[in-house]
């Protein structure tokens, strides 16, 4: 019924910038918070950063000052822009998003297939 699907991760030298985004589609009534998670090799997932259907955002500390997550409610997108890429951003990105798919605003957390992205020289 929904699907999220991520694009824009890649291979990118340190200091560089991506841009990810994440596009939301199927049978979506409303969409509550919206956010990025990232897994690297041998570790667990964790969360890079959020932001509320008010606009209201957080980030991990290790990337605050460096990464801008934004939505578009009209476009049901989220996007994450990363610049001064360091190699420990390597990871599979994965977008998340909390979904109600009725009008009893029953919301569930949905994930999509993640993206790859990778800092090295």
């Amino acid at each position: 019924q929904v699907q999220l699907v991520e694009s824009g991760g890649g291979l990118v030298q340190p200091g560089g910038s991506l841009r990810l985004s994440c596009a939301a589609s199927g049978t979506i009534v409303s969409i509550n918070t919206m956010g990025w998670y990232r897994q690297a090799p041998g570790k667990e997932r964790e969360l890079v950063a959020a932001i509320t259907s008010g606009g209201s955002t957080n980030y991990a500390d290790s990337v605050k000052g460096r990464f801008t997550i934004s939505r578009d409610n009209a476009k049901n997108t989220l996007y994450l822009q990363m610049n001064s890429l360091k190699p420990e951003d390597t990871a599979v990105y994965y977008c998340n998003a909390q979904i109600s798919t009725s009008l009893f605003r029953i919301f569930r957390d949905y994930w999509g297939k993640g993206t790859l992205v990778t800092v090295s020289s």
